[in-house]
């Protein structure tokens, strides 16, 4: 008779499983809350204390951490000797191990105390779990509930093929990797003082393709952040591109307390404002680039209202994000049946980021850092108008690939230099769409050069905002004394890679 250890905190599904499992012959043995839910089932598991002769202890902590279960587990069929010592210890293999973990990851946001937390660390059933998956070839383990239908549908014809053995080891070390990646980071989540980078990503969904069609991708969260980045509530399904151009366009808003919209194409933002209310905001960023926007994303930090609902539908947009939508704003966006309208989660926040290289990756802390502590260094003071603009533009800046200018009046943007390999021509390209009327420019870094500043006087930027940091930094504040513009320097670099 063969024999399966069911031990699971989620029972869904585990009563049908224990059920074919039954009606095949096998024998089951439990422990805890899953034996008396098999039991209440009416389908007479064995508990695993009577088939160990140890009754569990410290508070439940120590139940099948014993060689009964271990060696039930790991015994190779094929090696007589462990066969035989089996034999002689008087212990029954165990054929198939039916365990999913204590919710760790969900716990870690649930405000419980330190000491609260430890005790939903999982230790019997990744063991377990990683005994299985280690002898696979001769037991089968199942750590998800979305499994069982699978091997029920195979034992029904016979046996559980060995490609799906190997399919269901595979998925059990890459859930114990990641819940024991969750753990470390809730000890200790800096990354100077450990050797190796395990965050916990789950999948959230499989892509159609990635930047381009003959690119496989998927969509991974955090396991550990608390509730949904975000969620969508209308719409064609995301795209790996929609995904990414509307995390950036989220961020920009995000850096504002007032109403801000930003439009964003191909992951540069296109048109970004301030408004008193957040339909004027929209407004303003879509004048600030009317033909950009258009197939382009919009985010908005407050909620939407009907009259920026009703702006937004006028023209094709892939997607709208913001906190929230009013009632009748979400009427108004559902008339686009391939609109995608989601809600973003104001809590999140990314602690780090990823970039692939050759043979590895590269991590940073994200950039959420923002200083105020500015500095004017020529004769020249900006005005308040001039400064709340030289604000704005800085906080926009930080989102745009460098070498990056954002020309900006009226808290709006008027043109946006992205990507540019010098800071000269990144400057002319985002006062080419200023077309005269920009009043202050932001930059990412430093100038090196005073050329910058002497293309800012001749289109008419009366001042300047930017992190200083050259040797030549006093070469370009006395051109602006000399050409009568206000600069600004921050001490805060934004390169964005």
């Amino acid at each position: 008779m063969k024999t399966a250890l069911i031990s699971v905190f989620d029972k869904e599904g585990v009563v049908e499983l224990g059920s074919f499992l039954k009606e095949k012959g096998w024998k089951i043995i439990s422990t805890g809350g899953t034996f008396t839910h098999l039991q209440e089932a009416g389908l007479d598991p064995i508990e695993v204390a009577s088939v160990t002769q140890a009754a569990e202890m410290l508070d439940g902590r120590v139940k099948t951490l014993h060689p009964v279960i271990h060696g039930g587990i790991l015994a190779r069929r094929d090696i007589p000797q462990h066969m035989e010592t089996l034999k002689e210890r008087e212990i029954n293999t165990i054929d198939m191990v039916v365990v999913n973990l204590y919710p760790f990851f969900e716990k870690m946001n649930e405000n419980l105390s330190f000491e609260d937390t430890v005790e939903f660390i999982d230790i019997g059933g990744p063991s377990m779990i990683r005994s299985a998956a280690k002898n696979h070839k001769d037991v089968t383990v199942l750590s998800d509930v979305q499994d069982y239908k699978l091997v029920m549908e195979e034992m029904a014809q016979g046996e559980v093929s060995t490609e799906t053995r190997v399919y269901l080891t595979a998925k059990a070390f890459n859930l114990t990797a990641a819940y024991d990646g969750a753990i470390a980071k809730f000890f200790c989540n800096d990354l100077d003082k450990l050797p190796y980078f395990t965050n916990p990503w789950v999948k959230e969904s499989s892509l159609r393709y990635g930047e381009n069609s003959h690119q496989k991708s998927w969509f991974y969260k955090d396991a550990t952040l608390k509730g949904e980045p975000f969620t969508q509530l209308w719409g064609k399904e995301l795209s790996f591109n929609n995904i990414r151009d509307m995390d950036t366009a989220w961020k920009v808003v995000r850096e504002f307390e007032e109403p801000a919209v930003c439009g964003l194409k191909h992951s540069t933002p296109c048109g970004v404002a301030l408004g008193a209310t957040i339909d004027k905001a929209y407004l303003a960023a879509y004048e600030g680039d009317p033909m950009s926007i258009f197939g382009g994303i919009v985010a908005a930090n407050k909620p939407v209202n009907k009259a920026m609902a009703e702006a937004c539908v006028k023209i094709f947009l892939e997607i709208v994000i913001a906190p929230s939508f009013d009632k009748e704003a979400l009427e108004v966006l559902k008339t686009k049946k391939n609109l995608r309208v989601i809600q973003g989660d104001s809590a999140a926040c990314d602690t780090y980021e990823t970039i692939p290289v050759q043979g590895g990756i590269l991590v940073q802390e994200c950039d959420n850092s923002f200083t105020t502590e500015f500095k004017v260094v020529t004769k020249k003071q900006p005005t308040p108008e001039e400064m709340k603009d030289l604000i704005f533009a800085q906080k926009v800046v930080k989102h745009v690939k460098s070498n990056a200018i954002v020309a900006v009046h009226g808290e709006r943007t008027l043109g946006v230099g992205t990507g540019q390999p010098n800071r000269y021509w990144a400057t002319e390209h985002a006062l080419d769409h200023g077309k005269g009327k920009a009043t202050v420019i932001g930059s990412d870094a430093f100038f090196p050069f005073k050329d910058v500043v002497e293309l800012c006087a001749e289109r008419g930027v009366k001042a300047i905002i930017q992190p200083g940091g050259s040797i030549r930094d006093q070469e370009s504040i006395d051109a602006c004394d000399e050409l009568g513009i206000a600069m600004v320097i921050t001490g805060m670099r934004h390169f964005k890679h």
